[in-house]
């Protein structure tokens, strides 16, 4: 009966891989334009623990954001890819943010809460949850090299996806792959 058993549990999980494998495999087919850049991970990758601050230096970290798929765009005032593809970020939060899909971003390094207003502000964009790393410590163990950094977690908080560079949020590739994670971890 014991054997039975694992023989059950075994199969029900060789399954459930199967069956997120396949998944990443028809996420991986929606991938063009900027999003070819987009990595997918065969395996979810824990994250350490986010020690983030908000505008009004009050402790955040991402395990609030579990239970929906959040993409996580690392950052910074001084970046020019950054301010390229940050109105793409607010239009990707506007048709899709919610109860399943948020976009966070983190401020890497010395942005000062003045800046950040004043970056969002000539860019027109007001929509995004704004979190900030001054000292670098969450990008540094997150291996966040160069700005700006994306990475996307399940619903887990685990980190599944990883793009490096800026990329075009809101195109009609980005919402069909945010769209069949939101699925696929639902």
């Amino acid at each position: 009966m014991r054997w039975f058993r694992f023989i059950v549990l075994y199969t029900a999980l060789a399954l459930g891989a199967n069956a997120a494998l396949a998944d990443m495999a028809a996420v991986e087919a929606l991938r063009s334009g900027s999003m070819a850049k987009l990595n997918l991970h065969r395996a979810p990758v824990e994250l350490p623990a986010a020690a983030l601050i908000d505008m009004t230096d009050t402790p955040r970290g991402l395990d609030e954001f579990k239970g929906k798929v959040v993409l996580v765009n690392f950052w910074a005032t001084w970046c020019a890819p950054c301010r390229k593809e940050m109105p793409g970020l607010g239009n990707l939060q506007t048709e899709l943010g919610g109860d399943d899909f948020q976009v966070v971003t983190i401020a890497v390094g010395r942005n000062p809460v003045p800046s950040i207003q004043k970056f969002m502000g000539e860019i027109g964009v007001d929509n995004l949850t704004m979190l900030r790393d001054p000292k670098q410590q969450f990008a540094r163990e997150m291996a966040v090299m160069g700005l700006p950094i994306t990475i996307i977690l399940d619903r887990e908080g685990q980190e599944i996806a990883r793009l490096h560079g800026d990329a075009e949020w809101d195109s009609d590739s980005a919402k069909a792959i945010i769209t069949a994670l939101i699925g696929a971890n639902g």
